[in-house]
């Protein structure tokens, strides 16, 4: 099925075309077209091009008017203030738009792929090899993946990438504890849950800790040990992979539980690069990119100098010989460049790591290996807060851990869909619990443009009201009853019937679902998306409050009413799913 050609390029073709027409000599103009209060759309082109011209802009928006091709799509144009358009379209434009996207059996609701799909690289979703998850690693994981899936639907070539922590000299004291207690990792059972995993991890890793700190003989075992590691020693890598594998075990637990799908082969942890390291160097070294400075292999930048005036340097070689996280970095990029042949890379990282990013993409692209077709982003983002808009922590001052967050708000979750559940059994309530729960916490964090901070609150997210998942879905969950409710009355769309001002301004908004899935993919901006839905569904909510549906006053309007209420909900349901959020049928 080809793409469904949006109302406002229709009336956008229209107006080049009359904008063209009454000045040839302006080429192809554009009238700048947006959504109005006034009518359904105004054009303010005319101001800049009349001034251009050094014509009177009133005068040209006349001239343009009387060239408008008014009829299918365009009802009325008129001049107002010093040159503007307000533009209203037909009624009947409305619904053959909307029936044309309802027809698309692609599911894809006539939205078009991107025009020149390339493909990206997206490295999110970052934990470390045994240790614990903790709210800090919510925001790449619930962005990334919702970045992900807008770019995939766009028709882009996505490659995910998880650059988990697993290599470093924490491993030497780690490797070489379970060498003297080489019971500590066992399992119990065949099946061994994350939490059994992590607990084993945790475990193992404070008793290491402890020993590492008071033993001074085990400190230099340890030691010598992280050196056998890094010379790829074949019994110290397999009880590293050890420690690799039972960190797997945890992570793809969280991830389920984050109702998210992580692949075993998109895991290339630091370690995947290892064998770059030298060659890296090498390139920067004689290259004249990075130079030695004090031992070290250094690179400088005019720009970027610390409290005392110096210049801090990104040091990808430290003097002792070993590799820092700049090594690891600028090698990913070249296998990222070069064997992925990538044309854009994303990175889901923190806001506290941008200048670490800035320095790797400049050395990067001094080293040639980024350059105008292929580009290195940095998707930062800011700090989860707790309510008193501090970093969230617990009563102790710990860290939060990430999976007592998402129980609690799936408990949350849990009790407001029982309070509201007519006829759902236990299991049901369960099941939809998770989703509503899941769904409130990605939802608030999407739903904050990724750079700002944000307050974790969850009797904020898990409310009926206001912008959240629940009311979302529990919008979704009544179109649905309405639709079941329908008895012998089907989704017909009927073009020849007008239509409610409320019908207009949801058929109006539901038809900018492709511009959005555009803009929020090219901009990388989900809150884009959850913006528009929270929009869609307030829309639908007053279009039901002022026009009955299966009460409606003809067979034909009943039809046409219920096409709304499903495109409505075909809409809500794709663009959730690209947010990552389940929409249940019943609630």
């Amino acid at each position: 099925m080809a793409s469904v050609t949006s109302l406002s390029d229709s009336v956008h073709q229209r107006l080049a075309a009359a904008l063209s027409a009454a000045l040839p000599q302006a080429g192809s103009a554009d009238p700048l077209l947006r959504r109005s209060d006034r009518a359904d759309f105004q054009a303010n082109g005319i101001l800049a091009l009349a001034k251009k011209e050094k014509a009177n802009p009133r005068e040209l928006a006349t001239q343009v008017v009387s060239r408008v091709e008014s009829g299918d799509v365009i009802k009325d144009v008129e001049v107002s203030g010093p040159g503007f358009l307000n533009i209203t379209i037909t009624d009947r434009a409305i619904t053959q738009t909307l029936a044309a996207r309802y027809a698309d059996d692609t599911g894809r609701l006539g939205v078009p792929h991107a025009e020149h799909p390339g493909t990206t690289v997206i490295d999110y979703a970052q934990p470390n090899v045994a240790k614990e998850m903790h709210v800090g690693h919510l925001r790449s994981a619930v962005i990334g993946d919702s970045v992900a899936q807008l770019l995939e639907f766009t028709g882009e070539s996505v490659v995910r990438r998880h650059h988990i922590g697993d290599w470093g000299t924490q491993f030497g004291m780690l490797i070489q504890y379970l060498e003297e207690h080489p019971h500590e990792l066992d399992h119990k059972a065949d099946e061994v849950s994350g939490e059994e995993a992590m607990s084993n991890l945790d475990r193992l890793y404070k008793a290491a800790r402890k020993l590492f700190d008071a033993d001074e003989e085990f400190k230099t075992r340890a030691r010598r040990r992280v050196v056998d590691l890094q010379a790829g020693d074949p019994q110290t890598l397999a009880m590293w992979q050890k420690f690799v594998d039972e960190s797997k075990i945890y992570f793809f637990s969280v991830f389920e539980k984050l109702d998210m799908e992580i692949r075993d082969e998109d895991i290339v942890g630091e370690s995947g690069y290892n064998d770059m390291l030298a060659e890296t160097c090498r390139l920067l070294e004689e290259s004249g990119v990075a130079v030695r400075s004090e031992g070290a292999l250094c690179v400088f930048f005019d720009d970027i100098k610390g409290p005392d005036g110096k210049p801090v340097p990104l040091i990808v070689q430290k003097s002792d010989g070993g590799y820092g996280y700049a090594a690891t970095d600028l090698s990913a990029i070249r296998d990222r460049v070069f064997n992925i042949k990538a044309n854009t890379l994303l990175y889901v990282v923190d806001a506290r790591q941008s200048l670490h990013f800035k320095m790797v993409f400049e050395t990067a692209r001094r080293a040639g290996w980024l350059n105008e077709d292929v580009h290195a982003v940095q998707l930062a983002f800011g700090t989860v807060l707790g309510k008193d808009g501090k970093p969230f922590k617990t009563r102790e001052g710990e860290t939060v851990r990430l999976v007592d967050l998402l129980d609690e708000a799936i408990d949350r979750a849990s009790a407001v869909v029982r309070e509201k559940a007519q006829d759902l059994s236990e299991e049901e309530i369960a099941e939809r619990g998770t989703q509503v729960g899941i769904g409130a916490v990605k939802y608030a964090d999407l739903s904050t443009s990724a750079n700002r901070d944000y307050k974790f609150d969850l009797d904020q997210m898990v409310s009926l009201n206001g912008d959240t998942s629940v009311y979302l879905q529990y919008a979704y969950a009544r179109i649905r009853s309405i639709l079941r409710k329908a008895g012998e009355a089907r989704p017909v769309a009927h073009p020849e019937l007008d239509l409610h001002e409320a019908e207009r301004a949801l058929g109006l908004h539901a038809d900018s679902f492709a511009a959005t899935v555009a803009e929020a993919a090219a901009e990388y901006a989900p809150h884009k998306m959850t913006a528009y839905l929270f929009q869609l569904a307030s829309l639908y909510t007053t279009f039901y409050d002022k026009c009955p549906v299966l009460k409606a006053e003809s067979p034909e309007q009943i039809e046409n009413r219920l096409f709304l209420c499903d495109i409505t909900a075909r809409t809500l349901h794709q663009g959730m799913a690209l947010l990552g959020i389940r929409t249940p049928e019943r609630l």
